[in-house]
């Protein structure tokens, strides 16, 4: 099969749909198929080999430039490839810019709309582009944010277009009106020039398809799945240096690290949990350092300084290292979180969670045996869980287990790639041009 898989770069930060495109095109390519990973705004960032193109569409730059300079949306091709060379998107891409959907509202929706918005001559490159090779069998774009592509693209090659549903909504509800409203209209407007969707959670399917009135059965359902070389690596040891709670993620407010610094801090008061330590990692984004400086504050006002340590963004072996010295771990996320990547890969290797009765998590404990669930944004409730784990330890280390055989079934990048063709399959053979 000839697949086109569009991706999104997430600048210098390791992105969760990023991880899950290229592991998936990565593996497609695996098992004989003619995969194309074609970036947009910026090069992706990935802690396995990167399989996407070195050529970027859409360039971070002049999108940026041409939303706020009318002299931008009319220069000549040949100036355009200076701020559109992989040289000068990784540059940017290294700056520290707070980047927010609050100050991206005006640029969402004309990128929504497409041919009629300031970037309409970056359409007009990529579907030029599309016209001079050899059409796919079908192209997959890695969001609704990009539903404005699928009707051109299918127009120029006459295939069809699916889309990956993996968390758009917690941007646009983060959206300042009127442009959250223009945005939710302008992607319900286009819902039919789409062929399919593709949810990464069963959750996720129901969810967006009454948030963005798409037909239920024109949802499919593709588990995430992780490269499981490395992960794993045998039966877990006792810690040496005491309990160890772990959190791996982003460190944002929706991704839940106050709520589980509160938990923390709320047992060590308590006195019911004792030589135990609170370990986090993940990427910190520019506008969120006073949340982590406050998050640590709570704990070291409390007196447990000693006993935390953030390890900042983490790569592949680094991260699996991290993850294998916990005794048990949780990202409480604050919203109803559509994927948990890093609850996959926490599972993967041996070790119990604690998550959120909301969003994908009920499902995953449920597939997997793998874990607990407490009520959502409940620090007594989390602090409850995490406590019957350490009183338990041996019941723990069963959760873990079971964990991490469950993950090898289910969510390996192999299941998610066989899942994929066959939903690609379905797509292609009830295409009508």
């Amino acid at each position: 099969m000839k697949i086109l898989y569009i991706t999104a770069g997430a600048a210098g930060m390791y992105c969760g749909s990023c991880l899950r495109d290229n592991a998936l095109a990565a593996e497609l390519m695996q098992l004989g198929h003619d995969v194309t990973l074609l970036p947009l705004y910026t090069p992706t960032l990935t802690d396995e080999p990167n399989v996407s193109e070195d050529r970027v569409f859409f360039g971070g730059i002049s999108v940026f430039l041409e939303q706020h300079s009318a002299l931008f949306r009319h220069t000549p091709r040949i100036l355009d490839r200076v701020w559109d060379s992989e040289f000068a998107l990784k540059a940017a891409s290294r700056r520290s810019i707070a980047v927010d959907p609050q100050s991206l509202g005006d640029l969402t929706v004309s990128m929504l709309r497409g041919l009629e918005g300031h970037q309409r001559k970056e359409f007009f490159k990529l579907i030029e582009w599309l016209g001079e090779q050899e059409p796919p069998d079908i192209v997959n774009l890695p969001n609704a944010l990009l539903i404005p592509l699928a009707a051109p693209i299918r127009k120029t090659l006459n295939r069809p277009v699916c889309i990956t549903l993996q968390g758009e909504d917690l941007f646009l509800e983060s959206l300042p009106e009127p442009t959250r409203s223009q945005s939710l209209d302008l992607i319900r407007s286009s819902i039919s020039s789409v062929d399919a969707f593709i949810a990464v959670s069963s959750f996720y399917a129901d969810s967006m398809s009454k948030y963005l009135s798409i037909p239920r059965e024109k949802i499919f359902t593709v588990p995430l799945g992780i490269n499981l070389k490395g992960h794993g690596g045998g039966e877990k040891n006792g810690n040496t240096e005491g309990f160890k709670v772990g959190y791996f993620a982003r460190i944002a407010p929706e991704k839940g690290l106050h709520v589980l610094a509160d938990a923390y801090v709320k047992l060590r008061k308590q006195g019911e949990l004792t030589d135990a330590r609170l370990e986090v990692a993940g990427y910190l984004a520019p506008e969120h350092r006073e949340y982590l400086k406050d998050s640590e504050k709570r704990i070291k006002d409390a007196g447990f300084e000693s006993e935390y340590h953030y390890h900042g963004v983490l790569d592949r072996d680094a991260k699996i290292r991290f993850l294998r010295s916990l005794d048990v771990f949780s990202m409480p996320a604050t919203y109803a979180e559509p994927k948990g990547l890093s609850v996959i890969e926490a599972l993967a290797n041996g070790v119990p969670v604690v998550q959120p009765r909301w969003g994908a998590f009920p499902e995953l404990i449920e597939k997997t045996g793998g874990g607990v669930l407490f009520e959502p944004n409940d620090v007594e409730s989390l602090a409850k869980s995490i406590l019957e784990l350490w009183k338990n330890q041996e019941m723990a280390r069963d959760l873990g287990r079971r964990g991490a055989e469950a993950i090898k079934r289910e969510y390996s990048v192999t299941e998610m790639a066989r899942q994929a063709l066959d939903v690609y399959s379905s797509i292609i053979s009830t295409f009508k041009p």
